[in-house]
């Protein structure tokens, strides 16, 4: 990419008015070049100022393919809104991209990616597992997890925060909503990131081989799963798996692929997001000292300020940062008109760092009221299992600072080198 010189991302101070840009030059010719499939340098390291500059100079962007990028916050607001205009279904997009593979029909027929009266179906089973009543019976087994594993990381004095502690505890719990034997749930984290890495905007062959070979295996295995569940079912208030089996109490069922497929979409949702959730929260309270200071100040009284500082981290690091819509009629954005069919990208970690919705967005604050974030997108397809995730989320990252307060870095991080979900792989740290 030829363009003027730019100081990139970690070397940036906070302005005053808490943003970290880039100078005016180099951000409008960044914003007005940008392309998802060839990304500059540093992106994967620290994307903000790239975002900043795209809400400056170009909050609705055309990228060479003709797919539009959408930044502001109040534009996905209205998208998400709008299922009518802005489709979800990723029939037409996904098909030159996966090629009839089993990729493409997991992708096609998962949750996430469809319309109703797929979505509908499947989200209402989905939701009537996950009532209130039954998350907040999850309290107990997650806490005793969390401490198993905390035990654990104690007697060793170091630990990966990714691989020893964050990535183990939503593969147990998903494990648990589906009741997947224990002794069987060891695959299940390879297969889910391999699936999902193939969403990337420009996957590699081998991303795209490996991909198909885990949901391949993954099917596998969910079918010998679904057979014994069905000899042997399981409380439907509680096990996911069940209900799905059962379909809905008017008789609507799902048919065989879609009960499979959309068994993956649940481990794999609920995987990423929550990995990431723990992981980044905890990164950034290292990056962010005062805010750390401050949350554990809180836990040690009857104001504490967990449940705001788990939001915080969900819009201050959004584990997805992109989502994509198809428009089903021309449309009007950013002061241009597109046509049916136009390929929208929602840029969800741009959105969560609009000026225009958050004070000082490129600052931590464990105390921020009100934080109307997009983690979680918005409207009918607003995450089913949000409340898992803020469950999983509050309790390891509030038990983990009691019982290590003073953690710190123990080497150089690894982060997961992808656009669209952005966590690590590695986070070595010291515990005492």
């Amino acid at each position: 990419m030829q363009g003027p010189a730019t100081p990139f991302p970690g070397s940036l101070p906070l302005d005053a008015a808490g943003r970290r840009r880039l100078p005016d030059e180099a951000a409008r010719f960044l914003a007005q070049s940008f392309d998802l499939v060839a990304l500059p340098a540093g992106f994967h390291d620290d994307p903000y100022p790239v975002y900043q500059a795209l809400l400056d100079y170009a909050p609705v962007h055309e990228m060479a393919s003709g797919s539009v990028l959408v930044a502001r916050h109040a534009d996905l607001e209205a998208i998400y809104k709008d299922t009518s205009t802005y489709s979800s279904d990723k029939t037409i997009e996904f098909l030159p991209k996966f090629g009839r593979t089993p990729l493409y029909e997991h992708h096609t027929t998962s949750l996430v990616f469809n319309d109703p009266p797929l979505h509908t179906r499947v989200r209402r089973i989905i939701a009537g597992a996950l009532t209130p009543r039954a998350i907040a019976d999850m309290e107990e087994p997650v806490t005793r997890l969390v401490d198993g594993l905390l035990d654990a990381l104690e007697r060793n004095g170091r630990a990966d925060l990714i691989e020893d502690f964050a990535a183990a505890i939503p593969v147990e719990v998903i494990g648990n909503m589906l009741a997947v034997p224990r002794d069987e749930r060891g695959p299940l984290r390879a297969w889910s990131l391999a699936i999902l890495g193939a969403l990337e905007p420009a996957p590699t062959p081998d991303q795209l081989a490996l991909g198909n070979r885990s949901v391949r295996e993954f099917l596998v295995y969910l079918e010998r799963l679904v057979a014994d569940r069905r000899k042997r079912p399981g409380d439907p208030d509680k096990d996911v798996l069940t209900r799905l089996i059962l379909g809905e109490r008017d008789g609507a069922r799902l048919t065989e692929t879609e009960l499979l497929q959309n068994c993956i979409f649940i481990l794999n949702a609920g995987h990423e997001t929550t990995t990431n959730l723990i992981g980044n929260g905890l990164y950034a309270l290292l990056e962010w000292p005062a805010e750390r200071e401050r949350l554990l100040a809180s836990l040690a009284g009857p104001g504490s300020l967990i449940r705001p500082a788990v939001e915080e981290f969900l819009r201050f690091e959004s584990s997805n940062q992109l989502g994509n819509r198809r428009t089903t009629r021309a449309v009007s954005l950013g002061g241009r008109t597109f046509p049916e069919g136009t390929s929208i990208t929602l840029l969800i970690g741009a959105a969560n760092r609009d000026p225009a919705r958050f004070d000082r967005p490129d600052v931590l604050d464990v105390t921020r009221h009100p934080n109307r974030h997009l983690a979680f997108a918005s409207g009918p397809h607003q995450c089913v299992g949000m409340n898992v995730a803020r469950l999983e989320g509050r309790i390891a990252i509030e038990r983990f600072l009691k019982r290590f307060p003073r953690y710190r870095l123990a080497g150089p991080v690894k982060r997961g080198g992808r656009a669209r979900f952005r966590g690590f792989l590695s986070i070595p740290v010291a515990l005492a």
